[in-house]
């Protein structure tokens, strides 16, 4: 049998690689291009022009880019606008590096790989998505934030002895925005304070009178001021995020799903109901009557990822790039490891977890498995 050449092995014969920096970056480009293969460009958008016009004359059509932090997309949207194939691909590909480490043999290496193909591509949603993603996620760190602050609020009242969580179910509901809001004002009068009672608190006047007389000390009063403070600015901030996703989503909506007759203007019911007519404009099909689905999850699963699941060969292999499936670990014929890989995106997997358990809890129990570790990272 004839030996393999080198030759024979390659597969991208111009492909590139570029070790992304901080403050450079280094390519690395075929020694057959180029006398010197390999450059040091720099960080701003002239030395990223650069770049792909020194790509574009080494006659290279596709580019490994290692995904270090956010360092890349600047590297990456460049290099497509310019016409290349960009690769971004994961850095635990690439972590036994032979021989010493430094940026410009990371860089080498990296276009070995890929010129060998031995490189798998991250998968990238489509701009449209990349933009509603952005401000979904700014959404979400914007509610973690507010969350903080009203546990900095809790801590304030504690401090001062007054029991507002032991009466109220939701500290910042309708009565206890009223409370701490009459509290930041000045009021400190219990009876006067408990005035602010919604009809439907199950706790009686009384019982929230003898929770509202404390210690009022000034610099809890202060700190639970500027808490509410904070609060009501991070609101305002998640108010211009809900408006901006909504003028997205109404833009990419192209069709028009029937959801069957809108609940009455200005209730709870018609806010819900017209966000499921959005998603289901822009999906096609309304997905919160999957059981396990609702309006948040199907949000963040439209947001991450898009309507457009036609890159995954099949939904074993979507399972796999959300990290459920258990990993292969075999030598010997014995199994070393089982444990799911790290999500390829951490803000969606909890969301199809959750569906997944809430369809095998309707679904049928199917027969037992000889082999527990059959499914594997590879599906």
């Amino acid at each position: 049998m004839a030996m393999r050449t080198r030759e024979d092995e390659v597969v991208f014969p111009n492909a590139a690689g570029i070790d992304v920096g901080a403050s450079s970056h280094w390519v690395a480009v075929p020694r057959h291009a180029v006398e010197d293969p390999v450059r040091e460009f720099g960080a701003m958008t002239d030395d990223l022009n650069a770049m792909a016009d020194w790509l574009l004359a080494c006659g290279v059509d596709t580019v490994a880019l290692e995904s270090t932090g956010v360092y890349w997309i600047p590297v990456y949207e460049v290099l497509e606008q310019r016409g290349l194939k960009v690769w971004l691909v994961d850095a635990r590909q690439m972590k036994y590096v032979p021989g010493r480490k430094s940026d410009v043999q990371d860089c080498q290496w990296l276009q070995k790989l890929m010129s060998l193909g031995f490189l798998r591509a991250a998968w990238r949603p489509e701009g449209d998505v990349c933009v509603v993603r952005a401000v979904a996620r700014q959404r979400e760190v914007l509610l973690a934030e507010q969350a903080s602050w009203i546990q900095r609020m809790q801590k304030s009242l504690v401090q001062m002895n007054i029991q507002l969580t032991e009466v109220l179910t939701d500290v910042m509901g309708q009565t206890g925005q009223a409370i701490i809001r009459a509290i930041v004002a000045g009021e400190r009068d219990p009876v006067a304070l408990a005035r602010h009672r919604n009809r439907r608190v199950k706790a009686s006047s009384s019982e929230i009178t003898k929770a509202l007389t404390g210690n009022w000390r000034d610099e809890h009063l202060f700190v639970l001021g500027q808490a509410l403070a904070m609060y009501d600015d991070i609101a305002r901030h998640l108010a211009e995020c809900d408006a901006k996703l909504h003028a997205l989503l109404r833009d990419l909506g192209q069709r028009n799903v029937d959801l069957g007759k809108a609940p009455r203007t200005g209730s709870k019911q018609r806010q819900d109901f017209d966000i499921r007519q959005i998603l289901a404009n822009w999906a096609g099909v309304d997905l919160t009557r999957i059981n396990g689905l609702g309006l948040t999850a199907v949000m963040k699963i439209l947001s991450e990822i898009g309507p457009d699941l036609s890159h995954f060969a099949t939904v074993k292999h979507f399972c796999s790039w959300l990290g459920l499936c258990p990993g292969t670990k075999i030598s010997g014929g014995k199994v070393l490891s089982a444990k799911t890989s790290r999500a390829a995106t951490p803000h969606l997997a909890p969301s199809i977890a959750a569906y997944a358990a809430a369809w095998t809890s309707l679904a049928p129990t199917p027969p037992r498995r000889t082999n527990s570790h059959a499914c594997s990272t590879s599906c």
